[in-house]
């Protein structure tokens, strides 16, 4: 049987979409109606003609072996309605996604795309040898922008300061405006990292009861932070790698790549009104490896990766740097996607807990670590819920911020009040469960976000 014999579940498909509406659209196209000309090879490669609302169909093709999606739909989501419906219909008829010959248009958006892996592979265009760059015009412009930001978290400290000495009641009576005009100066001195936690500063006033406590928290989380940028050529490489990723300096994935089967664990997007983040956390059959991807989409536009759940990915993975980083980059994968993969290996509570606070250690501004508790049963408990250890041993809260995602019934409906395995992410808040796994090493792996 070819590798195209191997096909995906319907709820594997949905959990690519981007957003419910992308959800529900492709729903409506998951049926032979709108399709014609669909077919699948044995490469990798899904795709079909759908009836629109002009005279001209739209042509979209699917590479899961990326996965990648191409369609001539003007939509700017990634993958769009006309590409969940195709595999959805490809999950669920197979006589009307009929194994077959791609026609021309599949072949040569299929060869672009191989040549683009190729290009980037090398770092080089068509009969073209890679540029060098210029190491000391790049050791200059790192030291201007060094400078700028060593500029800009002095501004930063004198700001603290000034809080500190006036009272945090004044920050109740100078409203956003002032932490808006320092954000955009840590803008200027570009240092985007130190921008994006100024203006959650300028939020937490208006949160709510206890929220000089969380503004005292959070003052000590960033005066941490300058300090640690001022005094940077003192700390050990891994710590000062994760201080300058904390300010906002990137530097690309870099090292031997880790080829292994990744399993697909979750997916999510989230949006700070400008920019969509997606985050997709990966684990490794035989490393062991827990990895997060990041995507990203600017302007509207939905982040391009989208990885099914639950599914499995032979490739190679490259790490960032830095204390405590689990960011790496995906290289081209070797094979679509299989059906397949146990749960990572994971512990009680206890060791959870343990897992997060030795991260914590590492990049004290971490907002959470991934974990993978077992034989847990999801329990009501007063205000919330609590994943218990089985055994009666220890007790981890699910997240105030999960608790009213579908995924928790899902979880609870999994468990039926018996132990469970849950992989999730773990902060100071507690727990938000992403995927859970029944009794069994065979057991599939059910998302839950």
């Amino acid at each position: 049987m070819n590798q195209m014999g191997v096909r995906w579940t319907s709820e594997q498909v949905l959990a690519l979409a981007p957003d419910d509406a992308s959800r529900r659209a492709g729903n409506k196209l998951g049926s032979a109606g709108p399709w014609s000309d669909a077919g699948s090879s044995g490469a990798g490669a899904v795709w079909g003609l759908c009836k629109g609302s002009g005279s001209k169909p739209y042509q979209t093709v699917v590479d899961t072996a990326g996965p990648a999606y191409k369609c001539s739909c003007p939509s700017r989501k990634f993958p769009c309605k006309h590409a969940l419906g195709l595999l959805l219909l490809w999950a669920a008829d197979e006589e009307a996604v009929r194994a077959g010959t791609a026609p021309d248009w599949v072949d040569e958006w299929l060869e672009g795309r191989r040549r683009r892996t190729e290009k980037e592979q090398t770092g080089a265009g068509e009969g073209q040898p890679a540029r060098a760059a210029d190491p000391e015009a790049a050791r200059r412009r790192a030291e201007r922008r060094a400078g700028r930001i060593t500029a800009g978290a002095r501004e930063l400290e004198q700001r603290l300061e000034d809080l500190v000495r006036g009272g945090l009641a004044s920050a109740e009576q100078s409203g956003y405006g002032l932490w808006e005009e320092t954000a955009a100066r840590m803008v200027d001195a570009q240092a985007p990292g130190l921008a994006a936690r100024v203006r959650e500063l300028g939020a937490i006033p208006g949160s709510g009861p206890g929220w000089p406590v969380r503004l005292l928290e959070e003052c000590a989380l960033i005066h941490l932070l300058d300090s640690a940028w001022l005094g940077l050529e003192r700390l050990p490489e891994p710590l000062a790698a994760t201080v300058r990723t904390r300010v906002g300096l990137t530097s690309p994935a870099e090292g031997p790549p880790v080829r292994d089967h990744w399993l697909v664990l979750a997916q999510y997007d989230s949006s700070d009104g400008k920019i969509v983040t997606r985050r997709i956390w990966v684990s490794g059959r035989e490393s062991g490896r827990i990895a997060l991807l990041l995507s990203f989409g600017a302007a509207g536009r939905a982040p391009q990766l989208a990885l099914p759940v639950g599914m499995s990915i032979d490739a190679g993975l490259t790490p960032y740097a830095g204390a405590g980083q689990l960011r790496a980059d995906m290289g081209e994968p070797f094979g679509p996607p299989v059906p397949g993969g146990s749960a990572p290996r994971g512990g009680p509570v206890a060791a959870a807990l343990e897992a997060y606070g030795l991260a914590l250690r590492d990049d004290p501004w971490l907002e959470s670590w991934p974990v993978t508790l077992t034989d847990v049963i999801p329990v009501p408990d007063v205000g919330g819920w609590q994943l218990a250890d089985a055994d009666g041993g220890s007790a981890l809260p699910v997240a105030p911020a999960a608790l009213s995602r579908p995924g928790l019934w899902k979880l609870a409906a999994v468990s039926g009040g018996g132990p469970v395995t849950v992989f999730g992410e773990c902060g100071h808040q507690g727990v938000t469960p992403l995927a859970a796994w029944e009794p069994g090493s065979d057991a599939e792996t059910v998302p839950l976000i």
